[in-house]
């Protein structure tokens, strides 16, 4: 993920939507992107600090959050989504920004999660 992303940066959504099971979030922005989220890869990605850290040498490697789902959805501002997920963690705020970029991102961040989980012994099943 880079620091500097000129098409992420003026990202605006259009459509956020909930499936019925609360598992997938779909984000469609107005340039027509859209991008269908599992709730387990943003949960494992949420931009807090408990996940992510201060510093990247700090970002923890999240396991056991396959079957995670989002219990609710709280606009924040004109800027972004807090998402309330069922294992009681909400205090990432998604940007629209970085909703983009994780969208645009998404299968060098799920595979560089998933070789972590390999590396540390860890699993997507169990915490």
């Amino acid at each position: 993920m880079s620091d500097t992303m000129p098409e992420a940066s003026s990202a605006w959504p259009t459509e956020i939507r909930l499936s019925p099971d609360k598992r997938q979030l779909t984000v469609t922005f107005d340039d027509g992107r859209s991008y269908a989220f599992a709730a387990e890869f943003l949960r494992v990605t949420s931009p807090s600090a408990e996940v992510q850290g201060h510093a990247p040498a700090q970002r923890q490697t999240v396991p056991g959050k396959m079957n995670v789902a989002i219990r609710s959805i709280d606009p924040v501002g004109n800027y972004a989504i807090r998402l309330n997920f069922d294992d009681g963690h909400h205090t990432g705020l998604f940007s629209w920004s970085y909703l983009a970029e994780i969208g645009r991102d998404h299968d060098a961040l799920w595979s560089r999660y998933l070789a972590e989980l390999d590396e540390k012994g860890l699993s997507r099943t169990q915490r």
